[in-house]
């Protein structure tokens, strides 16, 4: 019976680091899930775009779409998730674009029509490449850029938010950091020893002195919804939380109104802090 139990725990022992081990290996290909192929443009929803081909740090050539609303000052500029490409993220810009928002979306690295391979390291640098080709290339003002981002995206928005200037910072459905979301569907998992990445969103917020707006769905099927309370609870002001309805991955098209209300609302509020602070230099 004894020599049983300790054969019982050795296999055990070895599937429970055996799967560890295979975890740890394929976790790229957990958390990136592009898509090459993208067959639909802005065209298809009637709004005009550029097509955009900029460059990294490191020598890549990222696409993007820029698409400019009428008489607009204002930039979206958007991190999209870890899944797809720009393509499927047509119902967000034409959000943007009906409130009347400049939008410039792009392609992360080994997305769509980039070049290269995903990375941790490599996102930041393809945001922070798009943030610059806005700023250097398109002349748009910091103070005129909004970052948002979705689920990953949050995350890395969040990183260059707390690295450049810009008007505000929008998150929606984005977890705290790479660690909490991988005990989540690992609970039984040492994953700290285990995980390849980092995207620590809640220390990146801490840094970010823009205004900033959390959006989440308590009924959030993939980022838990105590994931975005804590995210506001870590962000200076102002700030403002946003509570919408709606799975992961189609809250904001459920929420419907309550979504774009919520944006108005925001863009409201940053209109109305800059005409303040614009009061105050001339004081």
């Amino acid at each position: 019976m004894g020599s049983m139990l300790i054969t019982i725990f050795i296999v055990l022992f070895v599937a429970y680091w055996g799967m560890g081990i295979i975890l740890y290996i394929m976790q790229p290909h957990f958390l990136y899930c592009p898509v090459r192929e993208v067959v639909y443009t802005p065209e298809e929803l009637g709004m005009d775009f550029e097509d955009v081909v900029f460059k990294t740090d490191d020598g890549l050539s990222l696409n993007g779409w820029y698409i400019p609303a009428e008489n607009s000052h204002m930039t979206v500029l958007f991190c999209h998730g870890n899944g797809g490409n720009i393509m499927h993220r047509l119902d967000s810009i034409n959000i943007f674009y009906n409130l009347g928002l400049n939008c410039f979306i792009f392609d992360y690295r080994g997305y769509g029509s980039s070049e290269g391979k995903p990375g941790e390291e490599g996102t930041y640098l393809d945001v922070k490449a798009a943030y610059e080709w806005l700023t250097k290339e398109k002349k748009v003002s910091p103070n005129n850029i909004i970052i948002f981002g979705r689920s990953l995206g949050g995350s890395i928005a969040a990183q260059l938010a707390s690295k450049v200037r810009s008007r505000a910072l929008i998150i929606e459905s984005t977890f705290t950091s790479y660690v909490d979301i991988g005990r989540k569907f690992y609970p039984y998992m040492p994953v700290r020893w285990f995980a390849r990445f980092s995207y620590r969103t809640i220390d990146y917020i801490r840094d970010v002195r823009c205004p900033v707006m959390i959006i989440h769905s308590r009924s959030d099927d993939v980022v838990p919804f105590e994931f975005g309370l804590e995210l506001y609870e870590a962000a200076n002001a102002p700030k403002e939380f946003v509570e919408i309805i709606g799975s992961h991955n189609d809250g904001f098209l459920v929420s419907g109104e309550v979504y774009k209300k919520s944006w108005t609302k925001w863009l409201q509020f940053l209109k109305e802090s800059e005409r303040g602070a614009d009061r105050h230099r001339a004081s």
